[in-house]
């Protein structure tokens, strides 16, 4: 039986850049090890088809305030019935312009949520704990709309110690009103990560960038126990694709209620406002 699915994060935008900037490429090289062409334009009747072919009904694209991806935004257009927008790109330092945008592009558009890295803007300097931060979490807790914050040490050479979520603790305390979800993991904090997922109601995590099958075992064990609602598939297609990583889930030791929380129904919820099904 095909499984039912929402992959919360692919991005089609890649290959609008002719040429990848370094840490880009060594991604692509030293951490992953794929295919040189895994920057490459993305088709849309090709990616349609992994979609189809691995029960994916809606996947969300990556795009971004500062440089919007014409991609992203096409194939919304020609399908809003399967695919929405992750949106980034907040000038944090000057944030008013850019969170007034954010309001006009969700309401025109099918944002599913904003996204922000830490660790990949301003050198790193600034922890999510930050007030830098403090107007994004305002206007999204403003708008009910999600946002993801990158977690866990990042694949590119870049100083990772701002991702560690410790440092949503502060910021789940002070925004509880703020729908917020890790992204990409949380190595090598998956415990703290863990313990933060059970003390504050408003905050999961997302796979994505991960193979299933290196997913620790303590993430798994909160799976199965307290964590069936918090914890949401994504893949980080083209990086890692589909065709690779939702058999990988299907193979997991998890109960079959469990496995559809994870692949859709805590993202139909948490980022759509779909009632779980019954």
């Amino acid at each position: 039986m095909t499984p039912k699915v929402i992959d919360c994060l692919a991005n089609v935008h890649f290959g609008e850049t002719q040429n990848q900037p370094t840490f880009m490429k060594k991604v692509r090289d030293d951490y992953f090890k794929g295919p040189k062409s895994m920057y490459d334009p993305i088709d849309l009747s090709e990616l349609l088809d992994e979609m189809d072919t691995h029960g994916v009904q809606k996947a969300i694209l990556m795009d971004s305030l500062a440089k919007p991806s014409v991609t992203a935004r096409k194939f919304v257009e020609a399908h809003p019935e399967r695919f929405a927008l992750a949106m980034g790109g907040v000038n944090l330092l000057r944030p008013i312009p850019s969170l007034r945008e954010l309001a006009a592009v969700a309401k025109d558009l099918p944002v599913a949520y904003a996204v922000v890295g830490p660790s990949f803007w301003a050198d790193g300097q600034y922890p999510p704990s930050d007030a830098v931060y403090y107007p994004l979490y305002t206007k999204c807790a403003e708008l009910e709309l999600p946002l993801c914050v990158n977690t866990g040490i990042p694949g590119p050479p870049i100083p990772g110690e701002v991702q560690n979520p410790i440092h949503l603790d502060r910021v789940c305390v002070r925004f509880p009103e703020l729908k917020l979800c890790m992204i990409h993991g949380a190595d090598p904090w998956w415990d703290i990560a863990i313990r933060m997922l059970i003390k504050y109601q408003n905050l999961r995590l997302m796979t994505s960038a991960w193979s299933p099958k290196r997913l620790p075992e303590s993430l798994l064990h909160f799976m199965r126990t307290r964590g069936q609602a918090k914890i949401i598939f994504a893949s980080d297609f083209p990086v890692l694709r589909m065709q690779r990583v939702v058999p990988e889930a299907l193979a997991l030791d998890l109960p079959p209620e469990v496995l559809d929380n994870y692949l859709y129904n805590n993202a139909a919820e948490f980022f759509f406002g779909e009632e779980k099904e019954n």
